[in-house]
């Protein structure tokens, strides 16, 4: 396994981010503990979850189904660097009371002492904000979270979702205050279909000293092998991929990612994960495996070395927005 230091901190973590969302709704308690063991075997360090995975009436499932992993033993928790998010309406209805989403103080400790007991455990090492809170000012937000660190209930904080100029102002405001690191990873949908943030969150995220932490890094499986799934075995895409191909130049498209790779002989999923390795200020993209099957694939696209003339046609078919500021201007 591969590591590198979170952002600017001396926190050392995987280069591939084991998500659990999956944990509950997907893959059941048994075989969710039998894939962290397995990632633990394999040297991946770094977990991400959040309150509200489960969704639904079963909100905060996942946290739960890991603070029963850690209960087992075996220096589980000591291993593991644990992140997970406040932010969400966790009411089962969906009809949350004043006061119990978002990131005002009191949600945010009430949240925090909510995952703790779910989880199991004392201390959570990245406590992250899942979205914007655009009526809370970072001020308050940032006074709740020397709270929590003085507790020893929380040792770092990071962002997910977060716009540049957010990242800018949460950590101006945090270096005013002083006392306080301010963020220190963000987590944001990137990969090869989805590279806007190139534009702004990134350049913003190396600037501030943050690890980068894509999301959906298959694009929803839409760069998982999808149409030779569809033309080898029949399954048909579903979800984002499914709405994706139903247009012809998207479809056309990923039809030449599938193609190049096929040249090059080598599986498109592994190939979409390692491009984003290669990618400045990415710390590690999240895989969310359903099976021990799916992690080994995203395993070993750790040792997956692509080629220039690869990474070239890659580009080709799915093309940046260019360098910051010049994507805006010309």
């Amino acid at each position: 396994m591969k590591y590198t230091q979170l952002g600017r901190t001396g926190l050392k973590v995987s280069r591939l981010v084991l998500g659990t969302m999956n944990f509950g709704p997907q893959t059941d308690e048994a075989g969710s503990h039998a894939i962290m063991d397995a990632a633990l075997d394999a040297g991946v360090n770094y977990f991400d979850t959040a309150n509200v995975y489960g969704w639904g009436e079963n909100k905060g499932r996942t946290e739960a189904i890991i603070g029963n992993w850690f209960a087992k033993g075996g220096e589980r928790r000591d291993k593991v660097v644990l992140a997970t998010k406040v932010y969400g309406n966790m009411a089962a209805d969906g009809n949350a009371w004043p006061n119990h989403d978002k990131l005002s103080a009191v949600n945010i400790r009430r949240a925090v002492d909510a995952s703790l007991k779910r989880l199991r455990t004392d201390y959570i090492d990245v406590y992250q904000f899942h979205h914007v809170d655009r009526r809370t000012p970072f001020e308050e937000i940032w006074q709740a979270v020397d709270v929590l660190v003085q507790q020893g209930k929380i040792l770092y904080v990071g962002s997910s979702n977060f716009p540049g100029y957010k990242i800018a102002q949460a950590n101006e405001i945090a270096a005013r205050r002083g006392g306080t690191i301010g963020l220190v990873s963000e987590q944001c949908l990137y990969n090869l279909a989805e590279r806007r943030a190139e534009m702004e969150v990134i350049p913003a995220a190396q600037e501030y000293g943050l690890g980068v932490i894509p999301w959906s890094p298959l694009h929803g499986g839409l760069l998982g092998g999808v149409i030779k799934k569809e033309v080898e075995g029949g399954r048909r895409a579903s979800g984002r991929a499914a709405a994706a191909l139903a247009d012809t130049a998207i479809r056309a498209q990923v039809q030449s990612y599938e193609d190049l790779l096929d040249k090059h002989g080598v599986e498109p999923g592994e190939a979409a994960l390692a491009w984003l390795l290669t990618r400045p200020g990415v710390t590690g993209p999240i895989v969310g495996p359903r099976t021990a099957e799916q992690l080994d694939s995203a395993l070993r696209a750790l040792e997956l070395e692509l080629t220039d003339d690869l990474l070239t046609g890659l580009d080709e078919i799915f093309p940046g927005p260019g360098p910051s500021p010049e994507a805006f201007a010309w």
